[in-house]
């Protein structure tokens, strides 16, 4: 079995004359990241790798949720951002096999297209289908002996929660 936790960056700003890659959190952002992450950690949700975009809001979203999972190593994978899916299952196929269970923190839409691809049917696929917001989270256990073997249709979307679902201000 494996686990793959996606974290979207917690909301970003996007001061003028910034470029996207640029773009810092907002300070709604700098709210919820450390929320999601005592979330994260209250629930036992401790990765053994991480996988941050190159992006300076995911960085910062990061930087902001470490504290609270430990010190599980971390790698900048630039093949996170602005991925299409098919980049992103590539990702996940890259994995080592030493990993337990692997937190990538990214980017919409891929995000969500990642966790609808790897997802199997049921209610909390159709939920992170409607919308995905800034800092939310999806735990997807696959029955995989390797991350080389993930298949579409074949996780369980374990839980799907959202800075709202935890009382902590708007989804956007």
């Amino acid at each position: 079995m494996r686990r793959l936790i996606l974290l979207r960056h917690a909301k970003s700003d996007w001061p003028d004359g910034t470029s996207d890659v640029d773009r810092p959190l907002a300070p709604r952002g700098k709210e919820a990241a450390p929320k999601m992450a005592a979330y994260l950690a209250a629930e036992g949700l401790i990765p053994d790798r991480v996988l941050v975009s190159p992006a300076r809001r995911t960085k910062e979203t990061w930087d902001l949720v470490k504290p609270a999972l430990g010190a599980a190593p971390e790698e900048t994978v630039p093949q996170i951002y602005e991925a299409p899916v098919s980049r992103l299952l590539d990702v996940v196929h890259a994995i080592p096999d030493e990993v337990g269970t692997a937190l990538m923190i990214g980017h919409n839409p891929g995000f969500q297209d990642l966790a609808r691809l790897l997802s199997k049917p049921g209610e909390a696929r159709r939920t992170l289908t409607k919308k995905y917001p800034t800092a939310a989270v999806t735990v997807i256990d696959l029955p995989v002996d390797s991350w080389a073997k993930v298949e579409a249709g074949e996780g369980n979307v374990e839980r799907f929660v959202t800075p709202k679902s935890l009382g902590h201000g708007e989804d956007e």
